[in-house]
């Protein structure tokens, strides 16, 4: 899995870009909230719940219909993010399946429930370029930790403030319509 600091990228990266108007700092902040929620699930580790479990890492938390539930309950409490509900739920959804889409390019793992309940079948991308965190400690805070967050400057950090400046530069200076 990417760290859990990454996993933010994406929202932070639309919402920042796209700029207070369209995602308020409460819906940034849920979309913040639900692109590191999935990872809730290590605790199964804890509950002596398996890997493969569809109820372990990277199992039902990672999937589509999560995402979808997690962005039902962000339209549900719009007002409270201060924003639409089409705009709470849209965001959320993206923020939420961001998640699952980066540990998909890992490098390790058993690969991510998407499709989960109607399928127990867990995917990478075909191409997996992001170097899977170490769950250690030590090992996270040495060389293997450096060679993870390198990948994640490359392949998500760089590409995210693309997106970001891609969404300001579009909101800044919108195309001229010509009549």
């Amino acid at each position: 899995m990417p760290t859990i600091v990454s996993h933010v990228a994406v929202p932070l990266a639309i919402g920042l870009g796209l700029g207070r108007r369209a995602i308020t700092p409460r819906l940034l902040v849920a979309g913040l909230a639900a692109s590191i929620l999935p990872d809730l699930d290590v605790v199964a580790f804890r509950l002596g719940i398996a890997y493969s479990s569809q109820l372990g890492h990277r199992g039902f938390s990672h999937s589509l219909l999560f995402a979808f539930l997690v962005a039902a309950l962000a339209a549900l409490f719009a007002n409270r993010l201060k924003s639409a509900r089409v705009t709470a739920f849209a965001f959320v959804l993206v923020s939420a399946v961001s998640h699952g889409l980066l540990d998909m390019l890992t490098t390790g793992g058993l690969g991510i429930a998407c499709l989960w309940p109607f399928s127990e079948q867990r995917f990478f991308f075909p191409v997996q370029v992001v170097r899977v965190s170490p769950l250690s400690i030590r090992r996270f805070f040495g060389p293997a930790g450096m060679a993870v967050f390198t990948s994640e400057l490359l392949w998500i950090w760089l590409p995210a403030a693309a997106m970001c400046a891609g969404l300001f530069l579009a909101r800044k200076f919108p195309p001229r319509r010509t009549a």
